[in-house]
């Protein structure tokens, strides 16, 4: 992990103060870049303990579609719990219902995309291929004086993606993404880790991925970020029959929170050990070895099914979360 300690010295010489919502100022640097290759060993932070099980179990409630903070804290992850609790904003807000509830944050828009389509109704054809494709009507709307037809479907996203990497390999774009303006508002936190795209190479059978971070806490967010996105590809690869390869993580705003310096100055004194390897559970199928696609684990996984082999790390560090 010798690139996160480059990332976090960076930042350091080159980041410049600024203020943000939080009312705790952050050391900032516009847009930077990582890379690993995941045959090499799994990016786990080393210059402190990983929050493994906490990682994993969000990963597992994005996985479900979860909305509520009481579900990830079933998983084993808590780092919902002040955004949806505690934070002012969010409990003023008229679309939170009630305690724990979050909106339809990360795992909804991966699993559940609300899309609409506003159609004039004399164009028969093009309501017909959204009825073909799923949409169901809804409503019958007069729109610049003229009848519309309003249809609605849930896209699973993340589905979508394994299906094209089954099906299609060679595609280049597979994709899903997390920024819905039509629900921001909706939301008890806005997408930070937003953009996915799978690169699989049918002729090496390795499957890569590019995550896109419209702003990360280094601090804090950077290693749980590296961790979930990288055990993601592992169980797509597992579930489609490719190897994982190049995990590609860049960043829009990269910035450590002043409050997080010294945890972070003092990882800087410490040297970075051996990357550990990623071991996936024997009960989910692995499609390499059984050739049947069944994309249907993508909700069965547990957290359990997740852990890391010959992770060694320093002493623990913690610092407050910035909500």
């Amino acid at each position: 992990m010798k690139q996160y300690l480059s990332l976090v010295q960076s930042i350091l010489d080159h980041g410049s103060w600024q203020e943000n919502r939080t009312g705790i100022r952050t050391l900032s640097l516009p847009g930077a870049a990582l890379r690993f290759d995941l045959q090499q060993g799994f990016p786990a932070v080393t210059t402190k303990k990983l929050a493994f099980k906490s990682a994993v179990g969000e990963l597992v409630g994005f996985l479900r579609g979860a909305r509520s903070a009481a579900d990830f804290r079933d998983l084993g992850c808590k780092v919902w719990d002040q955004n949806a609790n505690e934070n002012a904003a969010w409990l003023a807000n008229p679309y939170r219902e009630g305690p724990d509830d979050l909106g339809p944050v990360y795992g909804v828009q991966w699993r559940r995309w609300p899309a609409y389509k506003l159609l004039p109704l004399a164009r028969g054809a093009q309501i017909q291929d959204a009825l073909d494709r799923g949409y169901a009507k809804v409503a019958d709307i007069n729109e610049n004086s003229a009848p519309h037809v309003l249809l609605y479907k849930a896209v699973d996203q993340l589905r979508q993606c394994l299906d094209a990497i089954h099906r299609t390999p060679q595609d280049r774009r597979i994709l899903f993404h997390g920024w819905n303006w039509a629900q921001i508002e909706e939301m008890a936190l806005p997408p930070c880790h937003l953009l996915y795209q799978f690169l699989p190479n049918a002729s090496t059978r390795e499957i890569s991925l590019c995550l896109y971070i419209r702003s990360n806490d280094v601090g804090l967010g950077t290693p749980f970020n590296l961790t979930e996105g990288a055990a993601l590809l592992h169980l797509v690869g597992r579930l489609t029959g490719y190897t994982p390869r190049w995990f590609s993580y860049f960043i829009g705003d990269a910035h450590i929170y002043e409050n997080h310096l010294p945890m972070l100055r003092e990882q800087l004194t410490r040297e970075p050990l051996e990357a550990p390897r990623l071991v996936l559970s024997d009960r989910i199928p692995d499609h390499a070895v059984t050739g049947r696609y069944e994309p249907e684990w993508l909700e069965r996984v547990e957290p359990g099914d997740f852990a890391l082999e010959g992770y060694r790390h320093h002493p623990p560090l913690t610092a407050p979360m910035a909500v």
